[in-house]
């Protein structure tokens, strides 16, 4: 169940574990954390919960350093859901809870509200005004009002600390075959399929021109990808994100090529995985030059998703 205001929590909500923390991307080291509040809950027969914010703490204290978000906080809300998490709270971050003092946080919203009788957090948490309280705070005051604090160390990937930050760098930079390995799946764009300039369908290949409002941009380039659209279709595909400079092309485009037959209407939404970088956008002589060019590309791409396929295989 997800609820977005305090309002929506019914009052015979709880006793509940839970988690609190923006969990942009809902990578690996908030995996860990759920599946650890799931495990409390379970074995104590209480609800898991997890709460976040909307929007990000830092556009209203100190907007100038705001990152830009991997997940709306629709998209957090379901990927936390299908880690098993019973309930969600996307938490209005106002002025109001901006002010709140770390006993105040505890006691109005996780207390009260939700009757928490377990808190798990990383090593890092702050929370209340200014950031003013910590992990240490946080046991102080489960003394007061009777709930546990457990603190969930770190996760890494081959001695990477596995970070939100470190993942939209990662995906700034076209690596977005690490940022899989830290999100635990691939990294998607979704959106609306909006009709292109038609020079693919014309002089190149046909493809579906993708307009999202994700914040977080894979580097431009060509990109090895899988398309969903919301039949539960699926495509192996390649993907650009550039600025067709072939076609002296205007504002960035991110122009999909499917692998596979389309097989029934053009989809009006899609989402598109990006599992690994193949090249730079670059400009080529001729449209027939930069067609050899895709052809090539795909070549690479549906050897990719052979190996992908048969590794799957294997391991079921």
């Amino acid at each position: 169940m997800i609820y977005r205001s305090l309002a929506e929590i019914p009052s015979d909500f709880g006793p509940c574990a839970v988690t609190i923390g923006n969990f942009d991307g809902v990578h690996l080291g908030h995996q860990a954390i759920l599946r650890s509040v799931i495990e409390i809950a379970r074995a104590e027969q209480w609800r898991s919960a997890a709460v976040t914010f909307h929007p990000h703490p830092t556009k209203l204290v100190a907007p100038e350093r705001a990152p830009r978000l991997l997940t709306t906080p629709e998209q957090r809300a379901r990927l936390i859901e299908q880690q098993g998490v019973d309930e969600v709270l996307i938490l209005p971050f106002d002025s109001g809870v901006a002010h709140l003092s770390p006993e105040g946080f505890v006691r109005d919203i996780l207390v009260d509200k939700l009757k928490t009788r377990a808190i798990l957090v990383g090593d890092n948490f702050r929370f209340g005004y200014r950031a003013s309280g910590d992990v240490r705070t946080l046991e102080e005051l489960g003394g007061k009002y009777s709930f546990e604090t457990d603190v969930v160390p770190p996760v890494s990937w081959r001695n990477r600390l596995i970070s939100s930050s470190a993942i939209r760098g990662a995906i700034l930079d076209g690596r977005v075959s690490l940022a899989c390995r830290m999100l635990g799946r691939p990294y998607a764009l979704e959106g609306a399929v909006v009709h292109g300039a038609g020079v693919g369908s014309k002089q190149t290949v046909p493809t579906l021109n993708l307009q999202t409002d994700a914040e977080v941009l894979p580097k431009t380039g060509v990109y090895i990808t899988r398309t969903r659209d919301r039949a539960g279709r699926e495509w192996p595909s390649i993907t650009n994100v550039g600025y067709r400079p072939t076609f002296n092309g205007h504002g960035l485009s991110i122009e999909t090529y499917l692998l596979a037959a389309l097989d029934g209407p053009a989809p009006a939404e899609i989402s598109v995985d990006f599992l690994r970088w193949v090249r730079e956008e670059r400009k080529f002589d001729s449209a027939p030059a930069l067609k050899a060019q895709i052809l090539d590309d795909v070549t690479r791409a549906n050897a990719y998703h052979r190996r992908l396929g048969a590794k799957i295989a294997s391991a079921n």
